[in-house]
């Protein structure tokens, strides 16, 4: 098991709350007034999670597949929204994704790719499974120094450069793609209680 499946297997049961302090709705409700997905889109939410994105679209009748490394938060994620059947729930790796070529319409990745070990792989293959014309959202964490976020929650990467998002966006054939400030910061406590972490988070979108 990686570093990054276990911590959050681990933290699964908590998850809800802890994203709570880190960051609030305002990210999802960007995410959303970019893309506007519809009935009858597919909607891929890479790195789900518990549901934070997932929640949204199926309030709005939209059809999910929630695809996460951890089974323990998919697990969380079942029960939370065991009345609902537009979830499609899939155990999967970023450079691996459970889900066919050119299936789905929009994909979304939250806080996904600072815990993925080769960012530009994750992007190419999330590019594989949108359908021509597809979308694909990423919100995280711009650069950062905070070295306590790579030690307490596993942090892969420190944030990203702005411009090598873009960079690894273009080398995966997306086309269109824009990127800015989410508007909201993400701030997360060292457990030492001597250090905290305020960090801007951007939003960046492209079209295959």
């Amino acid at each position: 098991m990686t570093g990054s499946k276990k911590y959050f297997s681990n933290v699964a049961h908590q998850w809800d709350e802890m994203r709570k302090s880190f960051f609030s709705e305002q990210v999802r409700d960007k995410i959303y007034s970019i893309a506007n997905p519809a009935r009858g889109d597919v909607v891929a939410d890479i790195g789900a999670g518990t549901g934070y994105l997932t929640e949204g679209l199926i309030n709005k009748g939209i059809p999910v597949i929630a695809v996460d490394q951890s089974e323990e938060m998919l697990d969380v994620m079942k029960r939370k929204f065991s009345g609902c059947d537009l979830i499609d729930y899939r155990v999967g790796e970023s450079s691996a994704l459970p889900i066919d070529n050119e299936s789905v319409n929009y994909a979304f990745a939250n806080m996904y790719l600072h815990h993925v070990k080769i960012p530009v792989k994750a992007i190419k293959e999330i590019y594989r499974i949108l359908k021509p014309g597809g979308r694909l959202i990423i919100t995280d964490l711009d650069e950062h120094n905070f070295e306590f976020l790579r030690n307490e929650h596993n942090d892969q990467w420190m944030g990203f450069k702005r411009d090598d998002i873009k960079k690894w966006f273009f080398e995966s054939g997306f086309k269109g793609v824009v990127i800015d400030c989410a508007g909201e910061k993400c701030c997360s406590d060292s457990s030492a209680g001597d250090e905290r972490a305020e960090i801007s988070i951007f939003i960046a979108h492209g079209e295959k």
